[in-house]
C-alpha cells in the first residue's frame, strides 16, 4: 500500500499549517511514496508504524483522565481530514485511535516498537512528540495526567525532558492561544524555545541559536537521511526558533 507517505506527509501538514499545509505535504509524501520502491523496507515500516502508533497514542494520551472529550474527538478527526484520506484509511485511524483508548493497551510495547524502527532518527522521534503534544494542547487543558503520559512518550522515543519543554514552547508558539500573551509571558515562552534561561549571556543565546538552526535546517536534515515529508516541520521549527531569537534580541538591543 503506498499511501502512507502521503499520509505521514499530509499528518504533518495538518499539524503545523492546516489545509494548506495538508496539501504540499501530501505532495511530498507522494514523492516519498514513489521512492519506496528503490528503498529498504524498514522505511515502508516506519512509515506504517508512525502512522498506527500517532492515532494509537493519540487515544491513549486521550482517555488517560478517564474519559475523552467532544474536544479530543474533535481535534483527532480535524487531523485525519487534514490528511485528505480516503474512507477506508479513516476508518484505518479511528480504529487506531479505539485501539489506544483501551485499558490494556501495550503503550509500552509499541513504543520500544517504534523506537526500535525510528534508529538514532531523533528528528523523527522530536516530529512523533511534537505531533502529540500539539493534539493535547488543541483539546484544552493539559492537566498531570496527560502530562505524565507525554513524557512515557518522549522518554520512550528518547526526547529528553528538556527537547520535551522546547517542543511544547513551540507547539504554544505556533497554536496562539485564546489570550494575547504579554511581553514578559512571550519573552519568556522565547526563552524556552531556545532551552535557555533569562539570566543567559548574550554569547549563549547567539550559541543557542546557530546551534538549533543548523540542528533543525531542513537541508541538512533531508541530507542526513529525513524523510522529504518531513521537511515542512523542520522549516516550521527553524520558524519559531527565528522569531524566539529576534524577540530576545530586540528585548536586549544586540546585533
Amino acid at each position: 500500500m503506498q499511501w502512507f507517505g502521503k499520509g505521514i506527509g499530509g499528518l504533518i501538514g495538518a499539524v503545523i499549517a492546516g489545509p494548506v499545509g495538508s496539501l504540499l505535504g501530501v505532495l511530498v509524501g507522494h514523492q516519498f511514496d514513489q521512492s519506496l520502491g528503490g528503498r529498504r523496507g524498514s522505511v515502508r515500516e516506519i512509515s506504517r508504524l508512525f502512522f498506527e502508533t500517532t492515532f494509537e497514542v493519540m487515544g491513549q494520551v486521550a482517555k488517560v483522565d478517564g474519559r475523552v472529550s467532544e474536544d479530543e474527538v474533535r481535534i483527532a478527526r480535524r487531523i485525519m481530514q487534514g490528511m485528505r484520506l480516503t474512507d477506508a484509511q479513516v476508518q484505518s485511524a479511528i480504529e487506531r485511535f479505539t485501539r489506544g483508548k483501551s485499558a490494556d493497551y501495550p503503550l509500552e510495547a509499541r513504543l520500544a516498537e517504534l523506537a526500535a524502527q525510528l534508529g538514532g532518527h531523533g528528528d523523527l522521534a522530536r516530529a512523533f512528540v511534537q505531533i502529540q503534544l500539539q493534539s493535547a494542547i488543541g483539546a484544552g487543558n493539559v492537566g498531570a495526567d496527560k502530562r505524565q503520559v507525554l513524557w512515557r512518550v518522549a522518554n520512550a522515543l528518547g526526547v529528553s525532558r528538556a527537547e520535551l519543554a522546547q517542543i511544547e514552547a513551540m507547539v504554544r508558539g505556533m497554536s496562539g492561544g485564546a489570550a494575547q500573551p504579554t511581553p514578559a509571558q512571550s519573552l519568556d515562552e522565547a526563552y524556552k524555545v531556545l532551552g535557555l534561561v533569562a539570566q543567559a549571556s548574550n554569547d549563549e543565546v547567539k550559541m543557542a541559536y546557530r546551534r538549533l538552526m543548523s540542528q533543525h535546517h531542513p537541508d541538512k536534515l533531508v541530507a542526513r537521511g529525513l524523510p522529504q515529508s518531513m521537511s515542512g516541520m523542520a522549516e516550521q521549527k527553524t520558524h519559531e526558533v527565528r522569531t524566539a531569537y529576534e524577540r530576545i534580541k530586540t528585548q536586549r538591543g544586540f546585533k
